[in-house]
């Protein structure tokens, strides 16, 4: 006898639907499973048949051939064994087959009939509703998390029997209660407040954080670079519903998700200097790099001239499309990765240049240093800050809290996402060229200063634009309707681009 039984794999970031097929025929006892599966997929043999033992129902002693349909998908991880299962039931008729017709199941089994989470159950449930299955069965661990897709119908099923009476139309367990947000960590979240001076610096991570640009802080060891950036999502808006939907899937997929509930605070993701391409971008099997975490977050690369070259030349891509596409042999993906990127270093291998004698690196130590961050990557940065130690000293009264920031950022993004709408679009850092020129438009007197500032080769065709998006930002925490001379002015000042001679920005503006 043949059934059929609906469940789900994951594919990088995507769901794929996968039909479980499963004939019963005489022969000689064995178990095969053939369509492109997985080493935990064909490892489900054994699973799946100490379970149905073990869950008093019979395991048929004839040949059984389970395939896995479409062929041309792999199916990996240990998701698919309930409906494996369930479909060797139905085809050995101790359970009717007419309800797998309408019901997806999803879920490992222990070899005592358990049925355990996987990873991935947002994505799974998105994609049950989107495929247009009413039901889906899983472990009671994911139930919740699954239920944040809404009107999407979970049952919760502890166990092989649970998952057979369901089926059947019989009772159901009771669904664990369901949260709308995830809880505020533990213990106090850095504040602005603790920030010492460089009010300069502060002002520049508003301004990112309002228009989500990228920032490069430059500076002498101690000055404050790790500090201001760790405080970075002190600042930051949360989420919205639709984007805690995506950084929810993402960390559910990835295995990292704490708890059951949608994750609403910004991601933050330092990964060490000595991490990989793969482990910055992802690579094959399925693995997320930091980038994709970081989604509608903030990567914060700490130490910039201490990573490989070629680390820092992949992040080009996302930087300006914020996407990764990853082709591997017999693989290929695109992945989201709309990050800010804030990065710190110091300005040379010693840390001390600019500060009189203290420096002792050598003139080809200091190319050295300057050649391991590219133009083109420098040129993808909207905001350049050099701190100094003589601003670790101003006056404290001076200093910002991050409530208090927090709220200028919400309301410049508020701007943004009304005038962006219509565009599909949220923040001031996405605009193309086309929306540069439709809502940043400068006077005669801004259009003098940024022709000064390309006459003196300070700016690239890329950093005009990036300059005048965050001259768009100035304005919006300012409540300007128009971008004048003095918001670009602030934003020139804020993007110390390697200019002819020191400080040509700065005299321009």
């Amino acid at each position: 006898m043949l059934a059929r039984a609906r469940t789900f794999t994951i594919e990088g970031l995507q769901s794929r639907p996968v039909t479980v097929e499963v004939d019963i025929r005489q022969g000689l006892p064995g178990f095969a499973i053939v369509g492109l599966a997985g080493t935990a997929v064909r490892e489900a043999r054994d699973r799946v048949q100490s379970a149905i033992l073990n869950s008093g129902f019979e395991f048929p002693s004839r040949r059984i051939t389970a395939n896995l349909a479409p062929g041309d998908v792999p199916k990996v991880g240990p998701g698919l064994d309930l409906a494996l299962a369930c479909s060797i039931l139905a085809a050995s008729e101790q359970l009717d087959p007419a309800r797998l017709r309408t019901h997806a199941l999803h879920g490992e089994l222990a070899l005592d009939g358990r049925v355990r989470p996987c990873c991935g159950t947002l994505a799974i449930a998105q994609a049950c509703m989107e495929t247009g299955f009413p039901t889906l069965l899983l472990a009671p661990q994911s139930a919740a998390e699954a239920q944040l897709i809404e009107r999407l119908d979970v049952a919760a099923t502890p166990d092989l029997r649970t998952a057979v009476r369901v089926l059947e139309g019989g009772s159901r367990e009771p669904l664990p209660r369901r949260r709308e947000a995830c809880a505020v960590a533990a213990g106090k979240e850095p504040d602005l407040l603790e920030v010492e001076g460089q009010g300069t610096a502060v002002e520049a991570l508003v301004v990112a954080a309002a228009g989500a640009h990228n920032l490069l802080l430059s500076g002498p060891p101690g000055t404050g670079k790790t500090m201001l950036a760790s405080r970075l999502p002190s600042i930051l808006p949360p989420l919205s519903r639709g984007e805690a939907i995506e950084v929810t899937r993402i960390q559910s997929i990835a295995g990292t998700l704490r708890g059951d509930a949608l994750i609403t605070k910004r991601p933050f993701r330092a990964p060490h200097h000595s991490v990989t391409i793969a482990g910055l971008v992802g690579g094959r099997g399925g693995w997320i790099g930091e980038v994709v975490r970081a989604h509608r977050g903030v990567l914060f690369l700490d130490e910039l001239s201490e990573f490989g070259r070629p680390v820092l030349e992949a992040l080009r891509q996302p930087l300006e499309d914020g996407r990764v596409a990853i082709v591997r042999s017999g693989h290929s993906a695109v992945y989201p990765a709309k990050f800010m990127l804030v990065a710190a270093t110091n300005p040379c291998p010693c840390g001390y240049l600019g500060e009189g004698d203290r420096c002792n690196c050598s003139e080809g130590t200091l190319q050295r240093h300057r050649t391991r961050l590219s133009g083109p990557l420098l040129d993808r940065v909207d905001l350049t800050i050099h701190l100094q130690r003589g601003q670790c000293r101003e006056a404290q009264a001076a200093a910002r809290s991050s409530a208090t920031e927090r709220e200028r950022v919400v309301r410049a993004r508020e701007l943004q996402a009304r005038r962006l709408r219509r565009d599909g679009l949220s923040v001031n850092s996405e605009m193309d060229a086309g929306l540069i020129k439709q809502h940043v438009r400068l006077d005669e007197h801004g259009e003098q200063l940024l022709s000064d500032a390309c006459e003196l080769g300070a700016l690239s065709a890329r950093g005009v634009h990036r300059v005048l998006k965050v001259a768009r930002t100035v304005a919006d925490l300012r409540g300007g309707r128009r971008v004048t001379k003095e918001h670009l002015a602030h934003a020139l000042m804020l993007r110390a681009d390697p200019a002819p001679e020191p400080g040509a920005l700065a005299r321009v503006a």
